[in-house]
């Protein structure tokens, strides 16, 4: 966050393409800044540092893409305590516009581990949504783990560790059930890049597609005149909905350090 801070500060950053190393030189002074999207599971060094106050302080409009999973050290094992993670959620809805805040219970994995059933992250999710609830955040993102090929080669060093994919029927009965946790406690279930799903899933249900980054939530919160427009560095093709923006973020430079093991990035052991 200091190096963030530090590049604020200056109203620029260099942002370095990592398939041909380029350089590029992106403007980050507020009046060519319409939002600053933050996607994290820990917002801990965010609020302790008091970075929000300084950037709303300067005239940026901030928005949160909050991951909050089920408890699972064997999936995502450098994830602070979910009462931490609660903790840092309902500290946001007081200091910030509950609007720009979304809850992500992402991604849904199942599993199979040294041969017994099949199990699943979801055994949080009621406890997580009437957190949720409480501090008044009305949208939840979700999606089923995608099974790329470098995850699979990953899971190969666990012993009797297996990532399952259940069939679509499955996968459906399971977004019924939680839009009915979420439907009574007023929050909007939305999918992420699950054009497939969205296809089957009955009638009456309400749930929808996400944008996680919204055109249209940046017009409500900034007041700008913003041309909508799909990002097309994002996976279109699967139906993703984001607003065109910048991402600011390396995988080499500043590696995570949770090292959740679904991961579709690069993640990192956090040197002793």
């Amino acid at each position: 966050m200091e190096w963030f801070m530090k590049q604020m500060d200056s109203g620029v950053f260099e942002i370095q393409n990592p398939y041909n190393g380029r350089i590029s030189r992106i403007s980050a002074t507020p009046d060519n800044v319409t939002g600053i999207v933050f996607w994290s599971k820990d917002f801990g060094p965010f609020i302790r540092g008091k970075y929000g106050d300084r950037l709303i302080q300067k005239g940026y409009h901030l928005f949160f893409n909050f991951t909050i999973n089920s408890t699972d050290l064997l999936l995502e094992p450098n994830v602070p305590p979910l009462s931490e993670r609660l903790e840092q959620l309902a500290y946001l809805s007081r200091r910030f516009d509950k609007r720009c805040i979304h809850w992500r219970f992402d991604p849904i994995c199942f599993y199979r581990f040294h041969g017994q059933a099949m199990r699943h992250n979801l055994h949080d999710f009621l406890l997580i949504a009437d957190a949720v609830a409480a501090c008044g955040i009305r949208t939840c993102i979700t999606s089923f783990m995608d099974h790329y090929p470098k995850i699979q080669k990953r899971v190969r060093s666990i012993n009797g560790f297996s990532f399952l994919d259940p069939p679509d029927d499955q996968k459906i009965d399971i977004l019924m059930k939680m839009e009915t946790i979420l439907q009574s406690r007023h929050i909007r279930l939305l999918t992420c890049c699950e054009p497939e799903l969205m296809d089957l899933l009955p009638l009456h249900s309400q749930i929808g597609k996400s944008s996680c980054i919204s055109g249209h939530l940046l017009i409500e919160i900034s007041g700008e005149r913003l041309t909508i427009k799909k990002d097309r560095g994002q996976r279109i093709q699967k139906g993703c909905g984001c607003q065109t923006s910048v991402d600011i973020g390396s995988y080499t430079r500043h590696p995570c350090y949770h090292n959740c093991l679904f991961c579709y990035a690069n993640p990192k052991m956090r040197p002793q």
